[in-house]
């Protein structure tokens, strides 16, 4: 039975700009030393400068390891939920979204699936993938391999450089490891990206 490990994680803290800023650094080194002793074959990140700097970052615990951007991993919003499917808290946040954008955001989520949530080819060995990405695709991932209601992924949220782990196996439901650890931070360093009054 062959499996895919999938460990993925949020990029480390940025400025306003999406500049990785001097913690987020530390978060991503934090993550790299935490997974150095893992047989990692690739390691993909988001085109936007705070996961690629990020995933770069992380990479130098984990010499030899290709680092690449993958297009699917890009911060999007994956699916508009209809009114009925949401408290009316939520519908402010997706003033402004038009058919075009939701549209987009489906067709990205569906090419995020069909690319990193797959079970590998029985013949295959494991592998084991890291992506760096953003909250939204994380939460995508999460609510696709717990095969929820799409309109779920809005209740998942993730900390700056949170470890995720998801497991493919041949023949098997996808299995959700972990979601959102932060284990590998400091207190200093933990809950960053997530709003201050959720924070424990």
């Amino acid at each position: 039975m062959a499996t895919r490990h999938l460990y993925v994680a949020r990029h480390g803290a940025a400025d306003a700009f999406g500049v990785l800023k001097d913690a987020g650094r530390r978060q991503a080194a934090l993550l790299g030393e935490r997974l150095a002793g893992l047989p990692i074959d690739n390691i993909w990140h988001s085109l936007l400068p705070r996961a690629a700097a990020s995933a770069h970052e992380l990479a130098r615990h984990l010499p030899g390891v290709p680092v690449a951007e993958a297009p699917e991993l890009i911060d999007h919003v994956p699916y508009v939920p209809s009114a009925a499917e949401m408290p009316r808290s939520w519908a402010g946040f997706f003033d402004g979204y038009d058919e075009a954008e939701a549209t987009s955001g489906s067709r990205l989520a569906e090419a995020l699936v069909a690319r990193f949530a797959q079970v590998p080819e029985a013949a295959r060995p494991d592998t084991y993938e890291v992506l760096i990405t953003h909250a939204y695709p994380i939460a995508w991932l999460v609510r696709d391999a717990l095969q929820a209601p799409p309109v779920r992924w809005l209740s998942l949220d993730s900390a700056n450089t949170g470890l995720t782990m998801i497991e493919y196996r041949t023949g098997l439901a996808p299995t959700l490891v972990m979601f959102n650890d932060i284990s590998h931070l400091p207190a200093d360093l933990r809950w960053t990206g997530v709003r201050a009054d959720a924070r424990p």
